[in-house]
């Protein structure tokens, strides 16, 4: 499991004394224990590794909009520290499909909900999340089903 795997690492980061790992694992285990509280009383909550990968997902984006808005406002060692992190939860992220595989499985997904315009995007989406969720970048996947339909 993805949360095991964290955990594990965060033990031998602490052994080696590593401490910007230890902390981003540590932060990363915080944010994964606060999630798990929000959902205590859900109805259907997630598996606990498509949780722990929503938890990264959510936490890579942010890193990578500090660290553009760190570099605009010259800030390079905050972005550096903010590269150091995303670093660090990227290792647990599962693969991105690549852009190639992306757009096929949008014309895929087309093909299936019988998308033909832009009105339609939502049901691609819809499909393409459900299928491929952790292995899509969702923020890519929109411009390009956007393209492909517009």
């Amino acid at each position: 499991m993805l949360r095991d795997s964290i955990k594990s690492a965060q033990v031998t980061s602490m052994k080696s004394g590593d401490k910007p790992r230890t902390a981003a694992l540590r932060l990363i285990l915080a944010k994964v224990k606060d999630r798990d509280i929000e959902l205590r009383n859900a109805d259907n909550p997630p598996s606990d590794d498509d949780l722990v990968t929503e938890v990264l997902q959510k936490m890579a984006k942010q890193r990578k909009e500090s660290i553009d808005l760190f570099e605009q406002g010259g800030r390079q060692d905050r972005a550096e520290g903010e590269k150091a992190e995303l670093a660090v939860i990227e290792e647990f992220l599962p693969q991105q499909m690549s852009e190639d595989e992306t757009r096929a499985a949008i014309e895929e997904a087309k093909a299936k909900v019988g998308a033909e315009s832009i009105k339609d995007m939502g049901k691609v989406m819809g499909e393409l999340k459900g299928r491929y969720g952790a292995l899509l970048d969702m923020g890519k996947a929109s411009a390009l089903v956007k393209a492909a339909l517009g």
